[in-house]
């Protein structure tokens, strides 16, 4: 009996995680247009991300920054993964830019407070649920 009760529980944890995986529909997101290069950096591979791919881009365009995961952008599926610009690569101090929208493929994410990207020289792809560090750009000026 216990057993099943074990098996149960463990299924219905991965149902759980499953509806919250995030979409993998490319996006086809691009930088805005006329907007400037500033800080790139090519995804690498976190403890808990495989396949990690792609690389972070924020361009500036009138005072507005956006970061740009570009084409090639992919990473391994997670439930809450969400996109920061962070201080570290495992992140406690960071900008959360939002849900990350697609494990694959171009997407964007504006923001328009003034950030210091010497201090804050990482895009993070982090799962919050369960506090796990998938990927991490470090922001190089162009």
């Amino acid at each position: 009996m216990k057993i099943f009760i074990k098996l149960l529980l463990s299924s219905l944890f991965l149902v759980s995680c499953i509806r919250e995986n995030t979409s993998t529909e490319d996006l086809m997101e691009m930088a805005p247009e006329n907007s400037i290069l500033k800080f790139s950096g090519n995804f690498m591979q976190g403890p808990y991300g495989n396949n990690v791919n792609g690389k972070a881009e924020i361009y500036e365009k009138n005072g507005t920054y956006t970061l740009v995961l570009n084409e090639n952008f992919t990473i391994s599926n997670g439930p809450d993964l969400y996109i920061y610009v962070s201080k570290e690569q495992q992140p406690s101090q960071f900008i959360s830019l939002g849900k990350l929208k697609s494990v694959n493929g171009g997407q964007t994410y504006t923001f328009m407070s003034s950030v210091n990207f010497e201090e804050y020289k990482y895009a993070v792809v982090h799962c919050q649920q369960y506090n796990h560090l998938f990927s991490y750009a470090s922001l190089q000026k162009q």
